[in-house]
């Protein structure tokens, strides 16, 4: 098996995460984080609807790490993100910080909303 170094030239991956921090393109986020393929913000998690409506234009998808486990996203947020056309998969954490730098490096247009493990 041949391994590749993936090289992101104008995107932003995500470096490794920890208590209550992500590390997005070398700099540290603080709490719960959206991470687009050109700048990571915090994020007020799911009642912070406004941040990912943002988005909307720039990505395709949206990733939603849900902390250490998998849980369901409420209702009405899935609704809202839905409904301005970006699709949506949850799952804890870990998983959507590594789904995320894999899909990146295809140029998907992709990004996480993710709350700390």
């Amino acid at each position: 098996m041949q391994l590749n170094e993936v090289t992101y030239t104008d995107a932003t991956p995500i470096d490794g995460y920890g208590p209550g921090f992500f590390r997005v393109g070398g700099q540290v986020v603080q709490g719960s984080t959206l991470v687009l393929p050109s700048r990571a913000v915090s994020w007020g998690g799911y009642d912070d609807l406004e941040a990912v409506l943002a988005c909307a234009g720039e990505i395709d998808v949206l990733l939603v790490g849900t902390g250490a486990e998998i849980s369901h996203a409420p209702a009405a947020f899935r609704a809202a993100v839905e409904g301005a056309g970006i699709g949506l998969e949850v799952m804890a954490s870990p998983p959507a910080c590594r789904t995320y730098n894999v899909l990146l490096g295809e140029g998907r247009r992709i990004g996480a909303a993710l709350l700390t493990v």
